[in-house]
């Protein structure tokens, strides 16, 4: 029997655009401006992140995918999965190690991959590189948002839930406790978290993942506005942004910034809204908090999920951390 693919759409396309128009005008008319980050992800950005984590900079990728080839079989047969729900889908290594032990265990004859996005792009390509490699996965692709449907995700038995790359860091601290809240309301007992986070380190190492020689990472931030403009009508001049990427020491976090490099007028057609940007103003585009174990424990711990194991790297960078129900 080969693969097999179908789609729900819990927020289609209206919804997206609904959604947008919305953090866009809270996000333009907030001091200072801001863009959310989840905007970066149409088909061109999905493309640019690829090649992100292709870069010598950028180690978090490589490092990340090895931790996971040396501990995806304990994990699976710690939680037997029978699906794979992965939030932020893709058809990366990551991905693949996990389901690849899923296969190895035997705990499903078919095992299921749900890659949960709000892009359907990216769960398309996704389940098209998998299920051409994979004749006995299931993939059912959801489109949704993580603001508001996480718990509509059907299940079909006993689960590992994964939140690779440290996305998460994109969220702010009671962000993430709420997500990972979410989370714990998708997992029954006997279920698994496997959450990927970047780990505090200097400083240098960090900011040059960040902003890169290439200067891809400055594309894949400007590529925001080239989503906006194509979805609600702005006229944005992407190439009159610059790429700005800073440590911020006191939050231990990378924060991404487009700054104007003159004074303009933008109008987004779809919102009636006129934004005015002075030379050298900065809209933020982009968090990345880095983790310590005892603050991404204490975060699960909050959310009401323990950890039952912390698996790093050799040199500390980066952790992949499997959580279940506490309790």
């Amino acid at each position: 029997m080969s693969a097999t693919f179908d789609l729900t759409r819990i927020a289609v396309d209206t919804d997206y655009h609904g959604q947008m128009a919305a953090d866009v005008r809270a996000g333009l008319t907030a001091t200072p401006k801001a863009l959310p980050p989840k905007y970066f992800y149409d088909a061109a950005g999905s493309e640019l992140f690829v090649r992100i984590t292709q870069l010598e900079e950028y180690y978090q990728t490589r490092t990340e995918t090895a931790i996971l080839e040396q501990v995806a079989d304990a994990i699976v047969a710690d939680i037997a999965p029978v699906e794979l729900v992965e939030l932020g889908s893709g058809a990366s290594r990551k991905t693949r190690v996990l389901l690849e032990a899923m296969h190895r265990s035997g705990a499903a004859e078919r095992p299921r991959y749900v890659p949960f996005d709000v892009s359907e792009d990216a769960i398309v390509g996704a389940a098209e590189a998998l299920t051409g490699d994979y004749a006995w996965l299931d993939v059912h692709g959801i489109v949704g948002d993580f603001d508001h449907h996480l718990t509509d995700v059907p299940r079909s038995g006993r689960r590992l839930v994964a939140f690779l790359g440290s996305t998460i860091g994109n969220l702010d601290p009671d962000e993430q406790v709420a997500l990972l809240t979410q989370v714990r309301a998708m997992l029954d007992d006997g279920d698994g978290f496997v959450l990927g986070v970047d780990l505090v380190k200097d400083a240098t190492t960090l900011v040059r993942a960040y902003d890169d020689a290439e200067g891809v990472t400055a594309a894949f931030n400007r590529n925001v506005l080239h989503n906006v403009n194509a979805t609600l009508g702005a006229d944005f001049e992407p190439d009159d942004f610059d790429h700005v990427a800073r440590w911020n020491d006191a939050e231990s976090r990378i924060e991404m910034w487009l700054r104007a490099r003159r004074d303009m007028q933008v109008r987004v057609k779809d919102l009636d809204l006129d934004v005015e940007l002075v030379e050298g103003e900065e809209v933020h585009t982009e968090i990345s908090s880095k983790f310590t174990e005892p603050t991404i424990t204490d975060r699960l711990a909050t959310a009401g999920l323990r950890v039952a194991r912390f698996d790093t790297d050799p040199r500390g960078w980066f952790g992949v951390v499997t959580a279940v129900p506490a309790g």
